[in-house]
């Protein structure tokens, strides 16, 4: 395998991360947004992976897997609202309940130490590669 699409596949990995750390940031910073410009509460916002493109026949297929990882969309979750009892808030309904958004803290903090892990095994793989070119270029010396 090419080592240049090794760094083609974590780079790929570092940027799929970036953004959904992006993403989580978004998420956690209107937990409390009870209105937007489309009407009601924030809804929660997730990013929709797959594996990178594979425009090869098949022998290619087979010598070259890997393709990295390419963000589909951008998806919301379809979840209910919470409801919150709260008769002075200003969105409160007319029994005095406020839909709040569907982001969970616990749920947005696991996703992002996942996010976390692998940004940081796509790091460590970067430089594994980085040490076996640079050992490979010493051998030939």
């Amino acid at each position: 395998m090419n080592f240049l699409k090794s760094f083609d596949i974590s780079f790929s990995g570092l940027s799929a991360q970036r953004q959904r750390l992006d993403v989580i940031s978004q998420n956690l910073a209107n937990i409390d947004t009870t209105r937007t410009e489309e009407g009601g509460p924030y809804r929660r916002k997730m990013v929709v992976m797959s594996p990178g493109e594979n425009n090869m026949d098949f022998s290619d297929t087979l010598d070259n897997a890997l393709n990295g990882v390419k963000i589909d969309s951008l998806a919301e979750d379809p979840t209910p609202f919470q409801r919150e009892f709260a008769p002075s808030h200003p969105d409160a309904n007319e029994d005095g309940y406020v839909l709040k958004p569907n982001v969970s803290l616990f749920v947005e903090n696991v996703n992002m130490l996942m996010a976390k892990r692998a940004f940081e095994a796509n790091v460590a793989a970067v430089k594994s590669v980085r040490e076996m070119t640079l050992k490979a270029l010493e051998i030939g010396r």
